[in-house]
């Protein structure tokens, strides 16, 4: 294949609906597949300092996998990324009950999410690179989310070794919105991620407690093991961090504004793959596949084992629906809700 985007059949689910897959290529090389299926990344083919060429991303190698995944590999992430304690919640004095799909709280959008759907897929070869739009539209309690929110998704490949991802969304009625991506991340293409070097452009995080729900505090990474301020391997700290299984699945207060600015850098030393991670979202949560249990058949029949792949997602803070001091983040009729972020890939 050369530069530009191609359409081929993925599947088809048991209802009849067909799923594409749509191969994005750059002018070097670079070659991102993403499928219907909830807009999920299948494949992300980057170049280490030898110009070898690998699979950089986790997934299943057909339909089947991700119809039955519950690890959101790649997956787009919606109406509301990340947990909702307890499935509720109230807007403008109505309350919302939600799924609790993660203990005794709400993840992800629910367990028919926008990770779950077949969005409506528009390709084209422009100058600012191969582009994949897709659109969603969620109907009005959908999960129980109140208003009929249609979703944009548009992922861009260009020749500066940029995968863009510009997300858009309206509502006829006020719902809350935090739209991300959920792709695990393995730069040397095999193995884990425990020499990974992360750099996280955050001085403070938010505390969580034992589901995993922010307590409300935003406290200083300084001194304690959530400190990536400099680069670190993740797992020089992961036993500090405790848990069972020890590890992270936390949301990092980013020091930038809100334009697109640097929020992670992450590099295999070995490979000398380098990411980063560009956003204007407030948040980013960094989560190291601590539940990865290694009973997940992945591509390649890899079992995918703890500590596999991370996640760098992009965000409003979790739980922003039951925190005043968070940032908010409800869309209203007559809005557009915008998210912008950037995995710009790199050889050091």
């Amino acid at each position: 294949m050369h530069k530009g985007i191609e359409k081929s059949r993925y599947g088809k689910l048991s209802n009849g609906t067909e799923v594409e897959l749509y191969t994005l290529q750059n002018a070097n090389g670079i070659i991102c597949k993403i499928i219907t299926f909830g807009g999920a990344i299948t494949e992300m083919h980057l170049p280490d300092h030898e110009g070898k060429f690998a699979d950089v991303v986790l997934g299943y190698d057909d339909l089947d996998g991700y119809v039955k995944d519950t690890s959101y590999f790649g997956a787009l992430i919606g109406r509301v990324a990340n947990r909702i304690a307890e499935g509720k919640f109230e807007l403008n004095g109505r309350s919302y009950t939600l799924a609790k799909n993660n203990g005794p709280n709400h993840l992800h959008g629910g367990p028919k999410g926008f990770h779950k759907v077949v969005w409506q897929a528009e390709a084209s070869n422009t100058d600012k690179g191969a582009v994949l739009r897709l659109t969603y539209t969620s109907p009005d309690g959908e999960e129980g989310y109140p208003g009929a929110l249609k979703a944009v998704v548009t992922y861009t490949l260009n020749d500066q070794n940029e995968l863009l991802l510009d997300y858009e969304a309206t509502s006829d009625q006020p719902t809350p919105i935090n739209l991300t991506n959920h792709s695990y991340w393995n730069l040397a293409g095999g193995g884990t991620i425990l020499d990974h070097l992360l750099t996280l452009e955050a001085d403070r995080f938010t505390p969580v407690d034992g589901t995993l729900i922010p307590t409300g505090e935003i406290k200083p990474v300084k001194g304690t093991p959530m400190e990536f301020t400099t680069a670190k391997s993740i797992g020089a700290d992961l036993q500090r961090m405790g848990g069972s299984p020890p590890g992270y699945d936390h949301n990092f207060v980013l020091n930038g504004g809100t334009k697109v600015n640097l929020a992670a850098r992450l590099v295999e030393p070995k490979s000398r793959r380098a990411l980063e991670v560009w956003t204007d979202q407030p948040g980013i949560q960094f989560y190291s596949g601590n539940f990865l249990d290694g009973l997940v058949k992945g591509k390649r029949g890899d079992f995918y084992q703890r500590y596999t792949g991370l996640c760098l997602e992009t965000q409003q803070f979790p739980d922003f629906v039951h925190h005043p001091n968070f940032p908010q983040s409800i869309l209203k009729p007559g809005e557009i809700y915008r998210q912008n972020t950037v995995f710009r890939f790199l050889v050091i």
